[in-house]
């Protein structure tokens, strides 16, 4: 089923996208459940891992959820020695995240949960489908986000699919 030009949803790929990211979430919502973390928390945790030294308001940016909301779990976070807070060097009053031992041990058995559910996926797709995968996803990026999204990453995706 396609869109026609009368503007049919595409519930097919609506319902798909919906279906793969439970999926995708559901091994580590097991691992997560344990410690009594949620997804926030994996969320908070996989960028900071990403992206060490990255500052509260960077991850206020990627995550585009509340102070408040970001408060909590990243309280809970640092409380149970999953992630540091470090003063900025020029502005004290700045916070630089990283993750200690412990989070970074977590955060690599989540994404190697993922990992896995993607590779064993790719694997049953035609070669080079997982290029076709990155593009898809890439562009449904919102269009100003794009470039950053690629920077964040620390990937070129901006030259392809566009």
């Amino acid at each position: 089923m396609s869109q026609d030009d009368t503007g049919t949803p595409r519930f097919d790929l609506i319902e798909l996208l919906f279906f793969a990211y439970r999926d995708f979430t559901a091994d580590p919502d097991i691992l997560l459940n344990e410690i009594g973390y949620g997804r926030a928390h994996h969320r908070v945790l996989h960028f900071v891992h990403r992206n060490p030294g990255m500052t509260v308001s960077d991850l206020l940016e990627i995550l585009r959820i509340t102070k408040q909301s970001l408060g909590r779990v990243l309280k809970q976070l640092v409380d149970d020695g999953y992630i540091l807070q470090e003063p900025g060097p020029l502005d004290r009053r700045q916070r630089l995240l990283y993750t200690s031992d412990k989070g970074r041990e977590l955060s690599e058995q989540l994404s190697q949960l993922q990992t896995r559910r993607i590779n064993n996926t790719i694997s049953k797709m035609a070669p080079g489908s997982d290029e076709k995968v990155r593009e898809f996803l890439y562009l449904m990026i919102d269009e100003n986000q794009r470039s950053e999204v690629a920077r964040l990453i620390g990937d070129d995706l901006s030259a392809k699919g566009e």
